[in-house]
């Protein structure tokens, strides 16, 4: 991994329509990347502990999410802590999607601006 020409690896889940739209816009612009399933294939914590210090909780954490709900207090209380990343590693669908990964830089979410700003279309 980390090689330069490395393609563009999306997270989400295949469902999320936020991470349908993204993935229609990639293959309708000839942009070809790795697709990973959150729910699958969940990133080590270490992975969305680098996520949180990049982008930040408040950016990552889908706090609209059903599963947010479904936390009890001192679970939403750790979103905020140290413990983030293991909660959402326990809890993939509380990342906000789809999570883009390429060339050392990371975002969230999809917008149609961001995306042909990041990829130069």
């Amino acid at each position: 991994m980390g090689t330069v020409m490395s393609l563009p690896t999306l997270f989400g889940i295949p469902n999320c329509d936020t991470v349908r739209k993204a993935r229609k816009w990639l293959d309708s612009q000839g942009i070809a990347h790795d697709f990973v399933d959150l729910r699958e294939n969940t990133p080590p914590v270490s992975r969305i502990a680098s996520w949180l210090e990049s982008v930040g909780a408040e950016r990552l954490i889908n706090r609209r999410s059903t599963t947010y709900k479904q936390l009890d207090e001192a679970q939403r209380d750790a979103l905020s802590g140290d413990a983030a990343a293991e909660l959402l590693r326990e809890h993939p669908t509380l990342i906000k999607r789809p999570v883009l990964v390429w060339q050392d830089t990371i975002s969230v979410g999809f917008s149609e601006q961001d995306f042909a700003a990041r990829f130069n279309v």
